[in-house]
């Protein structure tokens, strides 16, 4: 009777948490080790130049770090841009990694492709609650935060725009990392109660963790954008220009995002659809090796570049 009992519980439990996804474990040590993988051979220095600068440089036909935002005007378009030519930066390892598993089960094509831009909406609209909130602060009060400041880092000290880009980016990666390891069944669901009421809350979470980057960015065009919006003392502006740096910023996953859909949509969530563990293991995955790479990088790698840990393995073109 015990051992009917027992089974029955693991049952229930199983019911509430979701669908098992086979080989979890290996599915948690792969990821965790792609994500680590991420941080050895990413160059920021690459991305952020010769990627983000370039697209920045093309669309506003001058060096936009060697310009002045002289005006309202020119400072919105340089909102805009900064987001568009920051979209590969590292930052947006975990955009790609939360909005993967969105792919709809529409059968029409432009039905699933319609489809699939609500939950970006929904991602969206956590992200804009971020970024006006954060803008309008820093309208007011910018000028004495921690990303003010245009100190060098120094050798084996941790600046305050550092610590700054630490703490947000830690606690992101633990967040995201906490996701994944629930969609594989290791923790509960945090958002089983909520998502009864409101099924797009986790969408929406996610959309406030990625508004959340805002926070910590230390890109150096969207430093350029935060003094500006500093030195301006409008909360009014400093919350417009964040909001297009976020628009700017998602667009091009947008239109990528709404490519897949329509092209390959079809076939990928009938292959997800066909196996109830599927859609949890692509969640799991790509929030784990989000999440992962998010906390590593911006917190292990950055001690070891500042020289407060002695090492952690970088690539040499990465270093």
């Amino acid at each position: 009777m015990a051992g009917i009992a027992e089974s029955a519980a693991r049952e229930r439990r199983g019911a509430a948490e979701g669908p098992a996804v086979r080989r979890r474990g290996l599915l948690l040590l792969l990821s965790a080790f792609a994500g680590f993988v991420l941080t050895v051979v990413w160059s920021a220095e690459f991305v952020d130049q010769v990627v983000g600068g370039t697209i920045a440089t093309s669309l506003l036909g001058h060096d936009p770090e060697a310009s002045a935002l002289t005006s309202v005007v020119s400072g919105t378009v340089f909102a805009f841009v900064s987001g568009l030519a920051g979209t590969f930066t590292a930052c947006n390892i975990a955009v790609f990694g939360s909005v993967a598993p969105m792919l709809g089960s529409v059968n029409s094509r432009a039905g699933r492709a319609v489809r699939a831009l609500q939950p970006l909406g929904w991602l969206f609209l956590g992200m804009a609650a971020v970024s006006v909130t954060y803008g309008a602060v820093v309208g007011l009060v910018g000028t004495s935060m921690p990303q003010f400041s245009q100190a060098q880092p120094v050798a084996g000290e941790l600046s305050g725009r550092t610590v700054q880009s630490m703490v947000t980016f830690g606690v992101i990666g633990l967040a995201m990392f906490w996701l994944g390891l629930s969609a594989l069944g290791y923790t509960r669901d945090p958002f089983a109660k909520a998502s009864r009421r409101f099924p797009q809350a986790q969408t929406v979470f996610m959309g406030v963790l990625v508004g959340g980057f805002l926070v910590g960015r230390p890109y150096p065009l969207f430093r350029q954008l935060f003094r500006d919006a500093a030195q301006s003392g409008n909360p009014l502006y400093g919350a417009s220009a964040f909001l297009l740096q976020s628009i700017g910023n998602v667009l091009v996953i947008a239109v990528v995002f709404f490519l897949l859909a329509y092209f390959a949509g079809g076939r990928a969530a009938a292959w997800m659809t066909a196996d109830p563990g599927r859609m949890a293991a692509v969640t799991a995955v790509t929030l784990i090796v989000a999440g992962v790479f998010t906390f590593l990088y911006w917190d292990v790698r950055i001690l070891a570049r500042r020289e407060v840990i002695p090492w952690y393995p970088i690539a040499p073109w990465a270093a």
